[in-house]
């Protein structure tokens, strides 16, 4: 099947599944055990959490990553009465939780964690776990209180409702939406279901069925995720220059999706400007431009934030308004000197971050990768010229990163983060029509090989997750969409050679 064929059929995909596909989640499926026992799948999610355990006890991925997963899985097989699994997750957490003195900088992480803990202390399974430094339950409380004033809490909060530990009774200020869910989240749903409030509790409980019948037991941190990838997944495709037919309803349902204040990831969420930026850049790149004035939202004076009231700051947020921005200018020309304040501001930003090794990192990404792509693509296309050094050093770093098999990775060489760098090493001269440099070329040639070897088959489930929630996840599709880009590319990227001859490389097809 062709790189073409098969982004079409993703895209199709999208319209058939419109809640959005999305790795299971060991910190979510862990509080389903604990909070929903009586739901369909129990002894499948405990299933799950045991044959996810890693060999020294712990969940998750390595660099603190592993604090939220363990602490929900020890938790879960706990309250189920699974000792000797629980007991192996509990020495790690003893050894790892005084050292844990630099978390990542995951959602709700001041939230969870302390709950955890607090849940599991209270069970009396030997010596207490310690909180780790610089977190307390002061936060979690604080929610537990607005709850059960009645007071209406942050839709932002509702996400991660499940840490207020909430008691009978505290759920009456929050409804389910239409589609059933509170805060986008199985875990959240399910506490809200504990309260006992009863006006749309059906709806809650048909959404966890729903959601626990498409995994099989597991369920995944965040759904449904409609805006947020297809917006991601549409803009990758179209920036590589894939064809591909995208259905009018689609892009429709796009325009639709932004209102004045922008558009939440999926339904259940607060508006973002990270969804809103992507979702509108989409748009532009598919002849569908909408004026980004909703973005202005979001503007701090300084920088973008993710939503009003973050608590800290996104590169890649920031590196995708510019490309809303940019690409409304670029491809309306009634537009074009439109906001050029706020995208030289925002390119400044961009370059003013860069690390001094050329890279980016990002708080929505485990992989410096991720941000460094965001940023190389909005600085290239839109950043302006003073800003070509910038966009030179920051490939550098791509190239002296490249693992000996080719691939690229934060921990280990993966197909997504190979496909980040390979776009970020031949996207900049393919979108603008120049030649690539041979020693680009070589390297991406390199990566492809990797993914022509090492990618899945199917629907490419085998994904390490990398994107940040209250856990670490793998938004199937737009990884996919990433993987066709970076195929795409290397096989149409014209190169120059030694003795400076134009021709194109020939790379793998994987047909």
């Amino acid at each position: 099947m062709s790189v073409a064929q098969e982004a079409n059929t993703l895209v199709a995909t999208l319209m058939a599944m419109p809640w959005g596909q999305v790795s299971a989640s060991v910190y979510e499926t862990g509080r389903l055990v604990t909070l929903a026992p009586w739901l369909t799948g129990h002894h499948d999610r405990i299933d799950y959490l045991l044959s996810t355990q890693r060999p020294d006890g712990s969940w998750g991925a390595p660099d603190g990553y592993g604090v939220v997963p363990t602490l929900s899985a020890t938790e879960a097989l706990l309250s189920a009465g699974v000792t000797e699994a629980a007991g192996r997750g509990l020495d790690v957490l003893r050894r790892s939780l005084p050292e844990a003195t630099d978390l990542p900088d995951m959602p709700a992480v001041d939230l969870t964690v302390p709950a955890l803990i607090t849940l599991i202390n209270a069970r009396g399974a030997g010596e207490p776990l310690p909180m780790p430094p610089g977190l307390d339950s002061s936060r979690a409380e604080r929610l537990r209180q607005v709850m059960a004033s009645s007071a209406e809490p942050p839709l932002k909060l509702l996400h991660a409702l499940e840490a207020a530990g909430l008691p009978e009774g505290a759920g009456s200020s929050v409804r389910p939406n239409a589609i059933g869910t509170v805060g986008a989240s199985p875990a959240a749903t399910a506490a809200w279901l504990g309260t006992g409030a009863t006006p749309g509790s059906d709806s809650a409980r048909s959404y966890l069925e729903a959601v626990v019948a498409r995994y099989g037991g597991p369920v995944p941190v965040g759904l449904p995720i409609t805006v947020f990838e297809r917006g991601w997944v549409l803009s990758w495709l179209a920036r590589a220059n894939i064809p591909v037919e995208v259905p009018p309803e689609m892009v429709a349902d796009l325009q639709a999706a932004i209102g004045p204040s922008g558009t939440p990831a999926g339904p259940g969420l607060p508006a973002d400007a990270d969804t809103t930026s992507v979702a509108l850049h989409a748009l532009a790149l598919h002849g569908m431009a909408q004026d980004p004035q909703s973005l202005l939202t979001f503007d701090t004076g300084e920088h973008f934030c993710t939503w009003p009231g973050e608590d800290g700051f996104s590169i890649s947020v920031n590196a995708h308004v510019l490309d809303a921005f940019g690409a409304y200018a670029a491809t309306r020309s009634d537009r074009s000197d439109a906001y050029v304040e706020v995208r030289q501001r925002v390119a400044r930003l961009l370059a003013d971050r860069q690390r001094p090794d050329g890279c980016w990192d990002d708080r929505w990404h485990a992989s410096p990768y991720y941000a460094t792509l965001s940023c190389v693509l909005a600085l290239a296309q839109y950043g302006g010229s003073e800003l070509a050094a910038t966009v030179a050093r920051a490939r550098e770093w791509v190239l002296a990163t490249q693992l000996p098999d080719g691939s690229w990775g934060r921990w280990e060489g993966t197909l997504e983060e190979t496909a980040y760098a390979i776009q970020a090493l031949l996207l900049p001269e393919v979108v603008s029509n120049r030649p690539v440099e041979e020693r680009y070329c070589q390297a991406a040639a390199q990566g492809h090989r990797f993914i022509r070897l090492m990618r899945p088959a199917g629907e490419m489930s085998d994904h390490p997750p990398l994107w940040h929630d209250k856990d670490l996840y793998t938004p199937l599709a737009i990884v996919r969409a990433a993987l066709l880009a970076a195929r795409h590319l290397c096989d149409s990227a014209v190169c120059r050679s030694d003795q400076d001859v134009l021709r194109v490389l020939p790379l793998f097809h994987l047909e």
